[in-house]
């Protein structure tokens, strides 16, 4: 007897014929997903486009080293442009009379009132000082660490947004030198700083000798916070913590108006800057910075296209 044959069913052997010189749906040559669904095939340059725009949409986990290197350098030219910019006190002068009368016109010259009030209630102001002069910094660099350990997918994307906020407001200080109210030639601000004999300003007392008096358009104080407020706000998942997150940039607001370091433009300036530095950072990552996955390690899925077996159309 001979060995026995193996029937296969008609079409069969078409079929592997198919699958072996590639015309078929064979699964050496197209890969599937789970569900069955092929990916869409895509040309060299097309898969290069697409390589780019996944690593932009889930970013690589940061290095602390070069993030500190990274922080430090920034920091250094910020400062170091900040203070070489010409101080040219005639026209920072002429600048504020310029926004106060603006204010004026626009009915929202106050910040003298709150100034000369809270100024009344010594407790007050001396901690406005102190608030003004260290949590600038310090909430700012805390935040930074956070999403650094907390959200690194989301961590270069919101670190750009607060480079390109500050690289705006160094053209604004080069371009517009403004005294702050305090400084502002008969404006009637009271300098909280040297009345109380506190430190709270680099533009006053020991730190003037340092500092650029007249870097006060647009406000940091307000771009720094406020990209600190929205980041706890939209990551954090406590709502007193969120909660936080919103009110920061508004006592920070209510600081800088009493201690007459800023007037209420300045503020807004500092949130165009801040708008600009999120739009910055949505066209480089094709997303806004917050809706980046939580940790590199979450990918978007590929796109996909209905196997022809599903196709339910009937030729005509």
């Amino acid at each position: 007897m001979g060995e026995p044959t193996e029937k296969k069913p008609a079409g069969a052997e078409h079929a592997d014929r198919a699958t072996h010189d590639g015309s078929g749906p064979g699964t050496e040559h197209t890969p599937r997903t789970p569900a069955g669904a092929t990916r869409v095939a895509q040309s060299p340059a097309a898969a290069v486009r697409s390589r780019v725009r996944e690593q932009r949409r889930t970013p690589r986990r940061p290095h602390l080293l070069f993030e500190l290197a990274l922080i430090g350098i920034s920091y250094w030219l910020y400062s170091l442009v900040r203070n070489a910019v010409p101080e040219q006190a005639a026209i920072a002068q002429k600048h504020a009379t310029w926004v106060w009368d603006l204010e004026h016109a626009l009915g929202i010259a106050v910040e003298r009132s709150i100034n000369h009030g809270v100024n009344s209630v010594t407790w007050l102001i001396v901690g406005m000082n102190y608030y003004y002069a260290t949590l600038h910094f310090i909430v700012t660099i805390g935040v930074l660490v956070w999403l650094y350990r907390s959200h690194p997918g989301r961590y270069a994307a919101s670190r750009t947004v607060l480079f390109v906020t500050t690289g705006i407001a160094l053209v604004g200080f080069y371009c517009f030198p403004l005294a702050p109210p305090r400084l502002m030639t008969g404006g009637g601000f009271v300098d909280t700083v040297t009345l109380h004999q506190t430190w709270g300003s680099l533009a006053s007392g020991a730190g003037a000798h340092v500092s650029n008096q007249y870097a006060a358009m647009p406000s940091m104080h307000i771009g720094w916070s406020t990209w600190c407020g929205l980041t706890i706000f939209f990551l954090a998942r406590r709502t007193w913590v969120r909660l936080l997150g919103l009110a920061y940039p508004v006592v920070t607001l209510s600081v800088i108006v009493s201690t007459a370091n800023h007037f209420w433009l300045d503020a807004v300036g500092g949130l165009i800057c801040l708008a600009v530095g999120f739009l910055a950072a949505r066209l480089i990552y094709h997303t806004w910075a917050f809706r980046l996955p939580r940790t590199p390690g979450e990918r978007v899925e590929p796109e996909l296209t209905v196997p022809t077996q599903w196709d339910t159309r009937v030729d005509a």
